[in-house]
This record gives C-alpha cells, sequence and structure tokens, in this order.
C-alpha cells in the first residue's frame, strides 16, 4: 500500500501544499483529522482502543473513530469515511459537527473538527486501527480519565474536556439511529 497523502495547511486551516504522512508527522507540519463521538441511546460513548501497531500513540483509549483527511478530502466525508472503515457503520448522513480545534502540539499538529452522532453497535472493529472497543458513561470516562489521564490519546484529552464543558444532548435522529 503506498504511504497516505496529506493536505498541509497554515495556522488558518489553509491548504499551502501536500506531502507524504511520514513527511507530514516527522516535520511536524500541520495538517488535519476528525474525531466522531458515537454515544448510544443509554448516553453511553464507544471509545477505542488504539492498535499497538499504530504510528502514533499507540495502545491509547481514544474518540470512537478519528483518522486524518486525505488530500483534497472535504471535513465531513472524511467522517463518514473514518466511521464506515474504523467501526464498520456506514451513516445515512454526515454527524453532527460539535466544535473545532485549532491545531497545536495536544492534537498533534492536527485541524480537528469534532463529530458526535448516535449509533447502538455491534461494531465491526478494523484490528489494524483498533485493538478493542467499549461503551462507557460519560461520568466513567471523566472520572477514569482524572485518575489515569496518560492511558487516553493527547487530542482526546482536550475533546472530552471540552465536550463535557459544552455538554449536549445526542439528538435521536443524529447517525440515523
Amino acid at each position: 500500500m503506498s504511504e497516505e497523502i496529506f493536505d498541509v495547511v497554515n495556522e488558518r486551516d489553509e491548504v499551502i501544499g501536500q506531502a507524504p504522512r511520514y513527511e507530514v508527522h516527522s516535520r511536524g507540519l500541520l495538517h488535519r483529522a476528525i474525531h466522531v463521538l458515537v454515544f448510544n441511546s443509554n448516553g453511553r460513548i464507544f471509545l477505542q482502543k488504539r492498535s499497538l501497531s499504530k504510528d502514533r500513540q499507540p495502545g491509547l483509549w481514544d474518540s470512537s473513530a478519528s483518522g486524518h483527511l486525505d488530500a483534497g478530502e472535504d471535513y465531513d466525508v472524511c467522517a463518514r469515511r473514518e466511521v464506515r472503515e474504523e467501526l464498520g457503520l456506514s451513516l445515512p448522513t454526515t454527524p453532527e459537527r460539535v466544535f473545532k480545534l485549532p491545531a497545536s502540539a495536544q492534537t498533534d499538529q492536527e485541524h480537528v473538527w469534532v463529530y458526535r452522532c448516535r449509533a447502538e453497535g455491534p461494531f465491526t472493529l478494523a484490528a489494524e486501527e483498533i485493538e478493542t472497543g467499549d461503551w462507557f458513561t460519560p461520568a466513567q470516562v471523566s472520572a477514569w480519565m482524572t485518575d489515569r489521564p496518560q492511558e487516553f490519546a493527547s487530542a482526546f484529552r482536550l475533546i472530552w474536556k471540552l465536550y463535557r464543558s459544552a455538554d449536549g444532548p445526542v439528538r435521536a435522529d443524529e447517525c440515523g439511529g
């Protein structure tokens, strides 16, 4: 498989070039990613534990689905693609955009759109991406993160803090049920 090509962007998230994944990460170039938070009808969030073979933050707990935008790809298209690739979930519509994070060291130099949706599972996890996954209450995630923050990917720690400060309910029609 050939190496992924990402758009390189500036501080305003404007495309200024393209580069292979390895170069983007090794040089700390600004690029784009998405994170999708999947909640079920009981208000639990599905978290994934990143595969130990991942090149960035292996073995850490993370958003339900996340990933880089391919060169020329739109954030919304990427959100649907990543949920399908990582969880085996085909979304009938784009998940709800919740907020956007600017690129920073904590996001691994990624501008990140955070989405949320509702789905029940079960999911078909991509073994090369995800070691395991499970459902947790928001209170469980918050307590776990307070006690053992090192077990979570850095971007997810920031996302969860900001999400919990907004803490809006998930509508029943999000993700198509």
